[in-house]
């Protein structure tokens, strides 16, 4: 990469050369999304480049030694990775590179994912389909047209009964006690907090879904 492009090279949609000089397709959010797990895990990410000849990505993480409680064993994802294959999750969220991380998790467990980007688009995604359609909805609060929590309050006024009884759980950065308290009084199921805790997010999904 050219000197000038590194300093942008973890900004959302940026490319060293679009996909008519390149010839290589992409969206240009592959770095963003890597800086964003990194800073998710209070890391560090850095790069040197010079251009024609390669880059080298240094990524420290902090870690401490863990207690036996926190512990997860791989047969414990893979089960979870059983019992979720083939469910579908309807995914309310504005802001595509959260969308991307939020997906791209939630296909590593069998996860079928349809995305809407506002909460107008949620209520309508999921009355045009049958019920039972999707098993759960993951919601943001902080949407454009239409909020989660009157998404929510929506949903649960339709006159389908078994599309207005589907789960749904808030996916925001409110995470203080009357975010919490006010999620469910829109009639929302549960709350995760963002940053995704992935550990807190396949637990509220197994308990949602049992």
């Amino acid at each position: 990469m050219s000197p000038e492009f590194i300093p942008h090279i973890f900004d959302e949609f940026a490319r060293a050369n679009t996909t008519t000089e390149g010839g290589i397709s992409g969206t240009g959010l592959g770095m963003a999304i890597v800086k964003r797990y990194v800073d998710i895990m209070d890391g560090t990410i850095e790069v040197e480049s010079e251009l024609g000849k390669g880059s080298t990505f240094t990524i420290t993480i902090p870690q401490r030694l863990a207690e036996k409680g926190d512990i997860s064993s791989s047969e414990d994802y893979e089960a979870h990775a059983v019992e979720f294959r083939g469910k579908r999750i309807l995914l309310a969220e504005d802001n595509e590179l959260n969308a991307e991380i939020a997906m791209e998790l939630l296909h590593e467990f069998g996860f079928k994912v349809d995305w809407v980007q506002d909460g107008i688009m949620c209520v309508d995604k999921l009355i045009e389909q049958p019920p039972g359609y999707y098993d759960l909805i993951l919601m943001d609060i902080q949407m454009p047209k239409m909020n989660g929590y009157e998404a929510s309050k929506a949903i649960r006024q339709i006159e389908d009964k078994g599309k207005a009884a589907v789960p749904i759980l808030a996916l925001t950065a409110n995470a203080f006690a009357e975010d919490r308290k006010n999620a469910m009084e829109a009639g929302m199921n549960g709350h995760i907090g963002k940053p995704i805790d992935l550990g807190k997010l396949i637990k509220a999904l197994s308990e949602t879904l049992r």
